[in-house]
């Protein structure tokens, strides 16, 4: 097979990994990038750090394995973003990434339309202020210059590809998630696009996610060593390629991821839209789409535990954060002791969509511990990826098997206590980077060195499959709808709470 650069664009890094002929990691690098949240709501980053990132990634792998020849890229990228560009697509925004909660109002807005339904089932994409289209209608109310002064929407992909080809493209996975994107005719969407008040020709031109870009920028070709005729996949987002990287294909075959955030995710061989809106669906390849439900709060809860609850000095943790913790967590039984904790941190996607949730602990006493609370917020991010996979469950059907992926696989407590929350097997591969691997494996495919997608199944390597503990099993089965109950309890409050800065 072709040596293959998979570029995976994300919230917080850029990863690369060079992918040698036999499939197997070469070299790999990832670099991170700051996230701006200076005022509430706000989640930004600057394109040219990022582009750097990419940049510095590709360099650190090609110059780690002078002898392999790279016969292709391939890339992947976080979904929901945007930036504003002039005509000479300069950024005149930093980009305003998924996590950016500041059009919550336009979001509600789309809510209270009636055509509301109608637009989610074109699009596939839930209401929310994540996407590119509430964040456009709600800087057309608040920053209307901005607006005027606008040539192009863009994504973080679409500007990098750009920089790098001089090409101006989006792939229908990534488009899918904008909300601008009908789903059903593979073009942008009239109804989405009025609403934002922009036309086609200030947007990308949209192709599929195996298209092949060349012409690579003679200045980075040389830089690289590279052909400049190299060809170029333009790929597909994260979450879609997590699943191909996980060989998580099939009907019943569930995808969880807990990195930053989080997700549960199917692939079907046809959209199937949630009647309440609830669940995204996005198109991945021809005749597969990515069903699930996105999280906003995984592993960055874990480290708002870490710095709020304990510190260096105090708890001589040093830089092995993970490791301390879980062997804290590890000696606390399973329900922390009748302690719950509502991890909404960041407000939440899936299962609430509700940009002003908070997060709170129940059942908290004075004999509880930090090491209580800390396992209780393990809990709770996976209480709440617990009930997206019901709510998936019910629209595809019941799973046979859950691939599991992300950072939270370094934490041994917390592997078991999805598997026991869960309470079914969970395989986790050892390789974490499911989306790397994905995207490579879609530019294999195009390059024709793969027949087709389900050959992923090559290539995840050695798996882990945990079984749950029956007893812990119980005493999650008892906790999980009181922590469901909670949450629609007290989720009328949250716009209440939300007032008060």
């Amino acid at each position: 097979m072709h040596a293959m650069l998979s570029i995976d664009i994300g919230t917080t890094s850029t990863k690369v990994i060079l992918y040698n002929g036999n499939g197997q990691v070469a070299a790999s690098a990832n670099n991170g990038y700051p996230l701006y949240q200076t005022t509430p709501g706000m989640a930004e980053e600057n394109p040219a750090d990022i582009y750097q990132a990419v940049l510095t990634g590709i360099q650190t792998v090609i110059t780690a394995c002078p002898d392999l020849s790279v016969g292709g890229l391939s890339f992947s990228a976080a979904m929901h973003s945007l930036i504003l560009l002039d005509d000479t697509y300069q950024p005149l925004t930093r980009m305003y990434t998924w996590a950016d909660n500041r059009a919550k109002q336009a979001a509600a807005a789309f809510r209270a339309r009636p055509d509301a339904h109608d637009l989610y089932v074109r699009t596939g994409t839930p209401l929310q202020p994540m996407t590119p289209l509430a964040k456009i209608c709600w800087l057309q109310q608040t920053q209307p210059a901005l607006i005027q002064a606008t040539r192009w929407f863009a994504d973080i992909k679409s500007y990098v590809l750009y920089r790098l080809t001089g090409q101006f493209v989006l792939d229908y996975s990534l488009a899918n998630a904008t909300g601008l994107f009908n789903l059903h005719e593979l073009n942008w969407d009239p109804l989405a696009l009025k609403i934002a008040r922009i036309t086609t020709d200030q947007l990308p031109q949209l192709v599929d996610t195996t298209t092949v870009l060349t012409g690579l920028r003679p200045e980075l070709a040389t830089k690289w060593q590279l052909d400049p005729q190299t060809p170029i996949v333009v790929g597909a987002s994260d979450g879609c390629l997590s699943n191909l990287g996980l060989n998580a294909l099939q009907p019943g075959v569930a995808a969880l991821t807990i990195g930053t955030s989080g997700a549960v995710r199917v692939v079907t061989d046809q959209p199937q839209l949630d009647a309440h809106g609830r669940l995204f669906c996005y198109y991945l390849a021809p005749d597969r789409w990515v069903v699930g439900g996105p999280v906003n709060n995984g592993g960055n809860v874990l480290a708002w535990v870490r710095d709020q609850l304990f510190t260096p000095e105090r708890d001589h943790y040093g830089k092995q954060t993970l490791a301390y913790l879980s062997d804290l967590i590890a000696q606390v039984p399973a329900g922390s002791h009748g302690l719950l904790m509502h991890p909404y941190l960041n407000g939440e996607r899936a299962p609430l969509w509700d940009a002003n949730a908070r997060g709170a602990y129940f059942g908290l006493t004075a004999q509880h511990t930090r090491a209580d609370m800390a396992r209780a917020a393990l809990e709770g991010v996976t209480f709440n990826l617990y009930h997206v996979a019901q709510l998936v469950q019910q629209l595809t059907g019941p799973f046979v098997s859950l691939q599991a992926t992300g950072g939270f696989a370094n934490s041994a407590p917390w592997r078991q206590l999805l598997t026991d929350i869960f309470d079914m097997p969970v395989t986790i591969p050892t390789n974490f980077e499911s989306t790397c691997l994905g995207a490579a494996l879609l530019g294999w495919q195009r390059l024709g060195d793969v027949t087709d997608l389900t050959a992923s199944a090559e290539f995840v390597g050695p798996e882990t499959t945990l079984q749950p503990d029956p007893t812990a099993a119980a005493t999650y089965q008892k906790l999980a709808p009181l922590y469901t109950e909670l949450a629609r309890t007290y989720q009328p409050l949250f716009q209440q709470l939300a007032e008060f800065h």
